[in-house]
């Protein structure tokens, strides 16, 4: 799933919800261009690595990777490390 501009408080869920009605095993959440992640972007992607636990990839942007790392949640085993 690909997502793009800004996640935050207005479109998280968007996000969220979209993810979750992906019939897959696996999910990879490319937010290579995304440009503003906010807490309830964190409190999203977090729920999705309950939901797909041991099976989601997460691409961050620059910001994304940053704003991840402030928050404590830089080395989650989701997190593409490149």
């Amino acid at each position: 799933m690909v997502v793009t501009g800004e996640v935050d408080m207005a479109t998280a869920d968007t996000m969220l919800q979209t993810a979750l009605r992906e019939p897959a095993r696996r999910i990879t959440l490319d937010l290579r261009a995304v440009t503003f992640f906010d807490s309830a972007a964190i409190h999203a992607l977090v729920r999705l690595a309950q939901g797909f636990s041991g099976t989601l990839t997460v691409l961050p942007s620059r910001q994304v990777r940053r704003v991840l790392e402030i928050s404590g949640l830089g080395d989650q085993s989701w997190l593409d490390p490149v």
